[in-house]
């Protein structure tokens, strides 16, 4: 067969089998199974010194196993040893794991958990109120009072109010409580947004919003979006040409606030809602009042007409609603025509 073979190179297969009178299936059969005995020969042989793969099973099953699944293979590796058990070095342990794509941290990690994007809506008064902390700062370095405010995110009226000398679910509690019964907030009437500050989430709290069945929101952690409306007031009120740098004491900073507050729901006359007071908006007084500005500016139009350009003049209006996160409208679908 080997002189077909060497014939067969140099005139071709088929007529070297037909001159020396071999089948050439012959010579492909016997020519595979050379192939196979040279494959044989030539494969790598395992080590002597190599585990064996039952060997490897189990250690792999060892390390897997739910008594050391959590521990990386030096402190299992120590931990058999301890025992009187010596499955193999830790190094080789690794590269067991390494085979299978099991070399990663091997401890339980800490997950975060997925927050829900807060998507509230307020078409009116007492629907949805805001609420937050924010630290004033007291006569000294590292001396603070602390204010809390609870606004109507429709009628940006401040509803409730309070400065303390600490952060306190009990002090929380209690206003939210007082200004419920304030405002007669019934059941299934309000929702009581917050960020995730301790007397926010505190268990006391959620308690009694359960009790005054009041819906509470939470901002998402570290996105001050979700809160615009307190971000918004405290920013009215620490920009306020009077804001003190300091204030002496925590009389000093109520008696301020109380001056604050009222002219922020009485006399401020919001942008966001149609330069109208909070008071007016929330207390149901903005129509007549923007009807009232309607006939002021019609007798405007009416004595000079060529000042307005653009016609007889509107009152700014109310918003119809008030997003905390509005939905993403979904995208319209655009015909092509042909």
């Amino acid at each position: 067969m080997e002189r077909a073979e060497t014939l067969g190179e140099a005139v071709g297969v088929s007529k070297a089998c037909q001159a020396l009178g071999v089948a050439r299936s012959r010579l492909y059969r016997e020519r595979a199974a050379r192939q196979e005995t040279e494959q044989a020969i030539s494969a790598p042989r395992m080590h002597p010194r190599s585990l064996n793969p039952e060997e490897k099973s189990k250690v792999r099953e060892t390390l897997n196993s739910e008594r050391f699944q959590d521990q990386a293979p030096r402190e299992v590796y120590a931990t058999l040893l301890d025992e009187g058990e010596y499955l193999c070095h830790w190094r080789t342990m690794y590269r067991i794991l390494d085979e299978f794509a099991e070399v990663r941290e091997r401890r339980n990690q800490l997950t975060h958990p997925t927050y829900q994007k807060p998507e509230l809506l307020a078409s009116g008064p007492n629907q949805v109120w805001s609420w937050d902390i924010s630290k004033l700062l007291g006569p000294v370095k590292w001396t603070y009072y602390y204010l809390y405010v609870i606004l109507d995110i429709f009628s940006r009226y401040v509803v409730g109010w309070m400065i303390a000398p600490q952060e306190s679910a009990a002090l929380a509690r209690e206003l939210v409580q007082q200004t419920c019964e304030k405002q007669a907030i019934q059941a299934e009437q309000l929702t009581l947004h917050a960020d995730r500050g301790s007397p926010m989430i505190a268990k006391s709290m959620a308690m009694l919003l359960a009790d005054l069945g009041v819906t509470k929101s939470h901002s998402r952690p570290y996105i001050s979006d979700d809160n615009p409306f307190s971000e918004a007031q405290f920013k009215t009120l620490k920009y306020r040409p009077d804001y003190p740098k300091r204030f002496g004491s925590q009389a000093d900073a109520r008696l301020w606030a109380r001056d604050f507050f009222s002219w922020y729901n009485c006399e401020h006359h919001h942008s966001a809602i149609g330069l109208l007071t909070p008071a007016d908006v929330h207390y149901g007084r903005a129509e007549q009042i923007l009807l009232e500005r309607q006939i002021v500016l019609q007798i405007a139009y009416q004595k000079n007409p060529e000042r307005f350009v653009k016609g007889l003049p509107m009152p700014l209006q109310l918003p119809e609603a008030v997003w905390i996160n509005p939905p993403k409208k979904p995208s319209q679908e655009i015909s092509h025509i042909p």
